[in-house]
């Protein structure tokens, strides 16, 4: 018969309080069958580290460095402005900045010193920027296989229950972030009899969320979903900006929006940014568009095909040359203002906005 930890440490209290001492055997008859146990060294908790490790290549839009992130907060100059890092979303802050014209050069200025958190959560400052290339230099580069699996990932907050069998210390440790389950299971050692309290919840890389009851399923299901997705570590900030892109998403912004306007319009590498100034855009869904500009209008189509960062926008408005195209959309963007980026490598450009969201 299999016993769960919690009955064992009910039987272990009982008999503290019926005899003044337990010898260490009894306590390890009655432990929990090996199966159903973290054991150091084993592959599950290699799994399991590698999925709670610090993922460098989150932040790689600041230091082009897979193996470390920057501790925030962070202030930084993205092409002469200043912006505050002071979380992961502000990221995208970032990279609202460098969108603005995809032809420049665009410079990343880092007030020094920062602190560094690696791959195993260690810190280290750093006090400029050769400093940083140096340590940058250090890891692996572009989509280089590295240890840290990013496709699954941990819904906290769960626990473990662990008994170790020198001291006969019985203990329950929760768990609300990566850090603290990575340094929980680099402190296991031989001695300690180790359970995770089920059920927990996995996040897979298609963002489904999975409900984990037993050691076996756990080891499994990373297993079998550890290379399910691009991991990203690479330093092209802006290849990925449409994975969750569908066509039923665009359509929803499109339509449910009126009064789209034009902010960037490129036609054979020249700029034609306020070409189409006091034009709106209505979009409909039976793929027709109205334009309404001084008194004047004009009528055209649209259509939609593809998904994800492989999806396109056809739009064709009589008499409105630079505004048709089969364009890529490269954003759907709602960090402030929504904005809809459509492009054609780097010659042609059309980004509509609105401030509906």
């Amino acid at each position: 018969m299999k016993l769960s930890l919690k009955y064992v440490t009910v039987i272990f209290y009982v008999s503290i309080a019926l005899f003044t001492s337990c010898r260490k055997e009894d306590i390890e008859f009655i432990g929990t069958p090996p199966n159903e146990t973290l054991e150091p060294n084993s592959m599950l908790v290699h799994l399991m580290k590698r999925t709670a490790t610090n993922d460098g290549s989150k932040d790689n839009i600041l230091d082009l460095a897979n193996c470390f992130t920057i501790k925030f907060p962070i202030s930084v100059e993205a092409n002469n402005i200043s912006i505050e890092v002071g979380n992961e979303s502000d990221y995208s802050r970032v990279e609202s900045v460098f969108d603005e014209d995809y032809t420049d050069v665009n410079q990343l200025n880092i007030a020094f010193p920062i602190t560094i958190i690696t791959t195993d959560y260690s810190e280290e400052t750093i006090a400029n920027m050769d400093e940083l290339l140096a340590k940058a230099s250090t890891c692996n580069g572009e989509n280089v296989w590295d240890d840290d699996i990013e496709c699954v990932d941990f819904i906290y907050p769960f626990s473990a229950s662990k008994f170790n069998t020198s001291n006969e210390m019985i203990a329950t440790e929760t768990f609300t972030n990566d850090k603290e389950l990575y340094n929980f299971i680099e402190s296991l050692v031989a001695d300690d009899i180790t359970t995770i309290n089920f059920p927990i919840s996995l996040q897979l890389a298609d963002d489904s969320i999975t409900e984990i009851s037993t050691i076996s399923e756990l080891q499994t299901v990373i297993t079998n979903e550890q290379n399910a997705c691009d991991e990203d570590d690479d330093y092209d900030y802006d290849d990925d900006d449409c994975d969750h892109c569908t066509q039923e998403l665009l359509e929803e912004f499109l339509v449910g929006c009126q009064d789209w306007y034009t902010d960037k319009v490129r036609g054979n590498a020249i700029n034609y940014n306020t070409i189409y100034d006091g034009y709106d855009f209505n979009f409909f869904i039976d793929g027709t568009v109205e334009v309404y500009w001084n008194s004047t209008s004009a009528s055209g189509t649209w259509s939609t095909s593809g998904t994800g960062n492989n999806m396109f926008v056809l739009i064709n408005i009589p008499g409105l040359s630079l505004c048709n195209n089969n364009w890529k959309l490269q954003e759907i963007n709602t960090n402030e203002l929504t904005k809809i980026d459509l492009i054609v490598n780097t010659e042609d450009r059309l980004r509509y906005r609105n401030t509906c969201n």
